[in-house]
């Protein structure tokens, strides 16, 4: 593990009822930013309570995350105004938590881009970005920043040169038929490598 993300984890970075919790109080305090971060923030704090609310872990990640014997630390890079955060680190946590031998840390990608110019998905600051280390430090996998399936729809669409808005809505609408399935799935295969 390299020393910038050893100091980001010992230092910079919170779980993720922290996470949520800044999060709120961003939006609470009124924030002076971006009020469209702001406004993607609010609903984003929306979307993972229900996430939190509905979700219910499958038999088949419980299993693989009973595999678990080693401590492991799963550092997610993201941001609270990122969609596709808010869609991911809910399921993630509630996964994390199946195992008391893993623990989720969240660090900021814009006041970390020296840690995300490490782990860029096919050449870009994608985020969530979620990199799982042994207890040594040494890698274990990497997944993000959404799952195959979602990138896939939104290859397509880019192709298809439809307008942000509406693949943004698209893949909302996917993400909440989906429910986490494709995520749990894609897990289950990094946990069994």
């Amino acid at each position: 593990m390299e020393e910038n993300v050893k100091l980001a984890l010992a230092g910079k970075s919170v779980s993720f009822d922290e996470f949520l919790n800044n999060a709120e109080n961003k939006v609470e305090n009124t924030w002076t930013g971006d009020q469209d971060l702001l406004d993607y923030t609010k609903l984003n704090i929306q979307r993972m309570k229900r996430i939190i609310k509905t979700y219910t872990p499958s038999a088949e990640i419980l299993d693989a995350m009973k595999r678990i014997r080693d401590k492991q630390t799963w550092m997610v890079i993201t941001e609270d105004w990122c969609g596709d955060s808010a869609q991911n680190l809910p399921f993630i946590s509630k996964i994390a938590d199946l195992n008391g031998s893993v623990s989720l840390r969240i660090i900021e990608r814009d006041r970390n881009l020296d840690i995300m110019d490490m782990y860029l998905t096919s050449g870009a600051r994608s985020i969530p970005k979620l990199i799982a280390f042994d207890k040594e430090g040494n890698e274990l996998f990497q997944w993000g920043a959404r799952p195959a399936s979602a990138a896939e729809l939104m290859k397509n669409m880019r192709e298809q040169g439809l307008k942000k808005e509406e693949m943004i809505e698209k893949l909302h609408f996917w993400y909440a038929k989906n429910k986490g399935a494709d995520l749990e799935k894609e897990f289950i295969t990094l946990l069994s490598k």
